[in-house]
């Protein structure tokens, strides 16, 4: 299943549909997000709540992904799969 779909997210009083895919892992599924021209891994965690994987690369970058953005998508991602 790779049809790309997007997540809408609520964020600094503005709206964003940032585009994703569903990604199969054995027992568990990823979401891939494309977030400021960087692809994200989103995972549920053990209590099932969604986390942003963030490569090495985007932390030491000087571009950053700001981690309030990462926050609220995921909280988005909480809310499209309750």
């Amino acid at each position: 299943m790779n049809d790309e779909f997007h997540i809408p997210v609520s964020f600094g009083g503005k709206e964003y549909h940032f585009p994703a895919r569903l990604l199969n892992y054995g027992y568990t599924i990823k979401l891939e997000v494309v977030i400021d021209g960087n692809t994200i891994l989103f995972e549920p965690d053990e209590e099932r709540n969604w986390r942003a994987l963030v490569p090495f690369d985007e932390i030491t970058s000087t571009q950053k992904t700001n981690p309030e953005l990462l926050r609220a998508v995921a909280e988005a991602i909480e809310e499209i799969t309750k």
